[in-house]
């Protein structure tokens, strides 16, 4: 039988995850069964199950990619002698996330706003999802309150301002805007970008 390479088997991973993925945007967790999702890969049991022992595990393995990619895409922004401007940021790592999920896009419809409030809501009864959610949140926390940090040590930002308090708020304009589109439908990342903008262009008389 001739050895399979590893680049098949990542594909085909690649593959299961963004088949489930869309089915779980779709139509959420629970009314998502695993024969839904083997319909959408067109993929046996078997060959499934060779990569992901059930629905959970092929859940987590979803979320912990997806907030992996986020806290890469700011961690590298975060490292460039000059990081851009909160608005300008946060339109850079939304984009790429747009355009590194292209299964998720279908008939003109981006899903992942969808799978975004489908996990929130998933982590209210899954412990398992929900540690995997707050390890991952950390992560990205951490990342902004050095990008905080950055701002602050080239002037763009008062010192005397909490980097985790900024990072918490600037991670929650994204998380809010997802939900938006989630619930009200599509929205241009320049929509949040131009809000960001207009929120920081705001002095402060009083100092505080």
């Amino acid at each position: 039988m001739a050895r399979v390479s590893q680049q098949h088997l990542d594909a085909r991973r690649r593959q299961i995850m963004d088949g489930a993925a869309l089915c779980f945007a779709r139509n959420g967790f629970h009314a998502t069964s695993m024969q839904d999702v083997l319909k959408e890969v067109d993929l046996s049991a078997g060959a499934v199950y060779r990569y992901f022992r059930g629905k959970d595990e092929l859940i987590q393995a979803i979320v912990t990619e997806v907030l992996d990619d986020v806290r890469a895409a700011f961690e590298a922004v975060g490292k460039e002698p000059s990081p851009p401007p909160p608005h300008e940021l946060v339109g850079t790592v939304l984009g790429q996330m747009l355009r590194s999920r292209p299964a998720l896009q279908v008939d003109g419809v981006f899903y992942f706003p969808r799978l975004m409030v489908q996990v929130w809501t998933e982590t209210l009864r899954n412990e398992g999802l929900a540690t995997v959610l707050h390890e991952g949140y950390a992560k990205v926390r951490d990342a902004w309150v050095e990008i905080v940090k950055g701002y602050q040590e080239a002037g763009m930002m008062r010192a005397d301002l909490d980097p985790d308090a900024v990072a918490r708020t600037m991670i929650a304009a994204v998380q809010g805007f997802a939900a938006q589109q989630a619930l009200f439908g599509e929205l241009p990342v320049e929509t949040l970008q131009v809000g960001l903008r207009g929120l920081m262009s705001m002095g402060d008389p009083a100092g505080s």
